[in-house]
C-alpha cells in the first residue's frame, strides 16, 4: 500500500467516526422524556402550588411540615441561581463526553430552574443539550 492510499484509508475511517452523531438510545430516550416531565411537574407544582401560595406561604411561617420544609429547601436553591448552575455545569460536560446521567442531570436541573426563575442558567444548558447532540460519538472500548 502506498503513502497516499494509507491516507486516504486513515481519512475514510475518521470521516466515518465522524458520521456517527452521539445519540441516545430509544429506551434511554423514553426515560430522558420522563425525566424532563417529572422536572418540568416538580418546577410547576414548587412554582405555583407552594411557593407563590400565599395561604401557604403564611401557614409556612410557623409550621414545620413536610411541604414546608420543600418549600423553603426550593426558595434556598433557586435564589443563588443552584438549578442553573448545576443544569450548565452538567450539560457543558455533556458537551465534552456525552453520558446518560450527565443529560439526564441537565433536564432535571434545568426543567426544574426554568420555571423556578433560574430561566438565563438554564435556557444556556438546554441549549448546550442540543448542541451536544451534534457531537461525534465518543470512541468505542
Amino acid at each position: 500500500m502506498t503513502d497516499s492510499e494509507s491516507r486516504a484509508t486513515e481519512h475514510s475511517g475518521r470521516m466515518a467516526r465522524m458520521d456517527r452523531l452521539y445519540r441516545p438510545t430509544p429506551r434511554q430516550a423514553i426515560g430522558l422524556a420522563v425525566i424532563a416531565g417529572v422536572a418540568l411537574t416538580y418546577g410547576f407544582v414548587m412554582r405555583y402550588a407552594v411557593v407563590q401560595n400565599s395561604t401557604i406561604g403564611i401557614a409556612c411561617e410557623t409550621a414545620t411540615t413536610g411541604l414546608c420544609m420543600s418549600r423553603r429547601v426550593s426558595i434556598a436553591l433557586f435564589q443563588p441561581q443552584v438549578f442553573g448552575m448545576v443544569a450548565a455545569a452538567a450539560a457543558l460536560l455533556n458537551l465534552l463526553r456525552p453520558t446518560f446521567i450527565l443529560i439526564a442531570l441537565a433536564l432535571l436541573a434545568g426543567g426544574a430552574g426554568i420555571v423556578l426563575y433560574n430561566t438565563a442558567l438554564s435556557g444556556l444548558a438546554v441549549g448546550l443539550l442540543i448542541l451536544s447532540l451534534a457531537r461525534p460519538a465518543p470512541a468505542a472500548g
